[in-house]
């Protein structure tokens, strides 16, 4: 997969080396040669100087082959315009852009630009954390991004696929414990049962959603 990233601060530098750790092709657009340096010497993917609002500048850095888009500048302006530019103009497919007003985060995704907002991220986590929710004490894994949560399947989720549950990106079931001894890995098709213990991976923005579903039967599990 090649992927274009808009700003090498400790965002942008952090995910580059993520991706390019796992084989993918990166490149890294920010005004600042200096910023370069946060990537490290065993960075293999490619670094362009300029602006990600810049359609030259774009162009050049490949924009035209480039299967993901990330705007992570400081500035929620240049991160929605960089989008928008790789959305309609180079017709990237999967773009994501960082945004800190949240009111501007849901405006943009209505525009079909996803986007993250770490501003209701982090409120919500130290809502959570607060408030002493059933799920704090989690512990976390994929560089805190996401959580392995259960869960007793109560009358509201009864019935229900699975499917109907996962959101992409969100909350994604893994395996089914159904009465004595017999686990099994959960499909879209699979129909909850009350009583099920389900096993799921959650993001952080979808715990508050997952807890609600499966009240105070939804906990961490922590291993062993």
């Amino acid at each position: 997969m090649r992927v274009l990233i808009v700003g090498c601060g400790r965002v942008g530098s952090a995910l580059a080396k993520l991706l390019d750790a796992d084989g993918h092709e990166v490149v890294v657009i920010d005004e600042s040669p200096e910023a370069f340096k946060r990537l490290g010497q065993k960075f293999r993917g490619h670094m362009v100087v300029g602006t990600g609002i810049d359609y030259e500048v774009l162009k050049n850095a490949g924009a035209e082959h480039a299967d993901g888009f990330v705007a992570v500048t400081n500035g929620d302006n240049r991160n929605i315009m960089a989008a928008l530019i790789a959305q309609r103009m180079f017709k990237i497919k999967r773009i994501v852009a960082r945004i800190y007003d949240p009111p501007r985060g849901q405006m943009y995704r209505q525009l079909g630009v996803d986007t993250v907002c770490p501003t209701t991220v982090g409120a919500k986590l130290i809502r959570d954390r607060l408030l002493d929710a059933p799920w704090n004490g989690l512990q976390p894994f994929d560089f805190g991004r996401l959580t392995a949560l259960s869960a007793t399947v109560g009358s509201e989720a009864a019935g229900r696929r699975v499917g109907e549950i996962e959101e992409p990106g969100r909350i994604r079931i893994g395996a089914i414990r159904r009465g004595p001894g017999k686990v099994m890995i959960a499909t879209e098709d699979e129909v909850l049962e009350q009583g099920d213990e389900i096993q799921a991976i959650v993001a952080p923005e979808a715990i508050s959603e997952f807890a609600k579903l499966f009240g105070e039967s939804a906990r961490a599990e922590v291993p062993a």
